[in-house]
């Protein structure tokens, strides 16, 4: 599998950390259970989050899919470590 190897395999695996780290934000701030929440409870109360806020279970089939590619790229290109 010449594809993890190559420079291709590589912006892939950095797509996919962007993606990864981008989805990880989105949850964490539509998340009802982050601690302090009373510090964002003016935030919350906002329209435009409210209605971002009603995508937040379909942000995880975008999350998750993309957290297994990165490992699997990663794993393929560089290899486990042990």
């Amino acid at each position: 599998m010449n594809i993890f190897r190559s420079l291709l395999g590589g912006q892939i695996i950095f797509v996919l950390g962007v993606v990864n780290f981008l989805m990880a934000l989105a949850i964490l701030t539509t998340c009802r259970c982050i601690p302090g929440s009373s510090i964002f409870k003016k935030f919350t109360r906002n329209r435009v989050y409210q209605k971002f806020f009603k995508v937040h279970c379909y942000l995880w089939w975008i999350f998750w899919p993309s957290v297994i590619a990165h490992v699997i790229f990663t794993i393929m290109r560089v290899g486990v470590p042990f």
